[in-house]
């Protein structure tokens, strides 16, 4: 097997997407015939490989998906480990999903979805790492972030824009403050879809807005259509939208929509922010497919390091997906099977039909 030596990074992704377990130096140094040593694996997640690293890889391929009608996508997600040691990086966070405090490493990620090409591509990371001493009403000794989860989507979306054009910035209720849109509509001088929290006041007017006169979004009469309105602290006027759906375990939900774009009709705004999913299948399966989690580094950097080349990883299984009209699951058991069948051949060639069981005693 020819194994491209020259480039440490490339021949890591590829083997974040074949091992069936823990991705390891020694791992890697033992299945390239040790023509790569443990050494220098260490060495290469214990340099830079941040999100510098991954636009760089990514950005050829985005210059041939971007299209007019582009998404830039913001979205975080925590990867529980429970068993891993604490630091800054793998730390207690708040997952605003569940209601729950989870150990494990929380990041930020930015995401561009090509609605032309149907292909979704992250294009930016930040990781929360709590560094700062800090001491909770209880008088115990917590740790927090220097820069809040807003903060580092607000950084990416500039990032973004700098590199790139795209038509809207969709996000969850988690990411739909004032200071939010701002930078979306003024900086980036693009439209926002947000999600936003059914505990949110309007105004009906400027007028309305400038006498403080508010309405709960709740009391609203807003199902198949838009209204445009003033959020408190937000200056422009936006257009709101309810959506009313079944949940899979057959209860209903509400989910409160705003957008900057006062063009789009109902039907538009809730199809284009559906879109918004995609960043979810992209973090299911750089957890699934990549082996985001199945690293046994130690430090932050190389936790950090191997992250993000899960992450390119993704973007090679983007582009076999193009190549093979597959999936990332399909394209995953068929390495598998591949891998399984070796495996096979190899135990039948161990396997012997007898033993003899008086050679051994003797």
């Amino acid at each position: 097997m020819n194994f491209r030596v020259n480039n440490l990074l490339d021949l890591y992704t590829d083997y974040l997407l074949v091992t069936p377990t823990y991705s390891t130096a020694t791992g890697l140094s033992s299945v390239t015939d040790n023509k790569v040593s443990h050494d220098q694996v260490t060495r290469l997640l214990s340099g830079q490989i941040n999100s510098s690293t991954l636009w760089q890889q990514v950005k050829p391929l985005i210059h041939e998906i971007h299209c007019d009608d582009g998404l830039l996508i913001i979205d975080d997600s925590i990867e529980p480990k429970p068993f891993t040691k604490t630091n800054a990086l793998i730390n207690w966070h708040y997952d605003h999903c569940t209601g729950k405090s989870v150990k494990g490493v929380n990041f930020v990620s930015s995401f561009y979805y090509s609605p032309k090409y149907s292909m979704g591509l992250p294009v930016g990371v930040d990781y929360v790492l709590k560094d700062q001493e800090q001491i909770d009403k209880q008088g115990k000794v917590t740790y927090k972030s220097k820069r809040t989860k807003n903060e580092m989507m607000r950084d990416m979306t500039r990032d973004a824009d700098y590199n790139m054009s795209f038509k809207y910035v969709l996000a969850d209720s988690w990411f739909s403050s004032a200071e939010n849109m701002s930078c979306i509509t003024e900086d980036c001088n693009s439209d926002f879809i947000m999600a936003i929290k059914s505990n949110r006041v309007v105004a009906l007017s400027k007028d309305d807005k400038e006498k403080g006169i508010y309405h709960s979004i709740e009391s609203l009469e807003l199902e198949g259509r838009t209204m445009s309105v003033y959020l408190k602290q937000y200056n422009k006027p936006v257009l709101i939208a309810k959506q009313v759906f079944k949940n899979g375990d057959g209860s209903t939900g509400t989910l409160y929509l705003a957008t900057s774009d006062l063009n789009l009709d109902y039907s538009s705004l809730t199809a284009i922010y559906e879109k918004r999913w995609k960043v979810e299948e992209f973090f299911r399966s750089i957890k699934n497919n990549a082996a985001f989690a199945k690293a046994p580094t130690k430090t932050i950097k190389t936790q950090q390091a191997h992250f993000t080349a899960s992450m390119i990883a993704f973007i090679k299984l983007e582009r076999l997906k193009l190549r093979n009209s597959k999936n990332h699951y399909a394209m995953k058991s068929e390495i598998w099977l591949a891998a399984t069948k070796a495996a096979w051949k190899q135990l039948d060639k161990l396997s012997t039909p007898n033993i003899n069981f008086n050679k051994i005693a003797a």
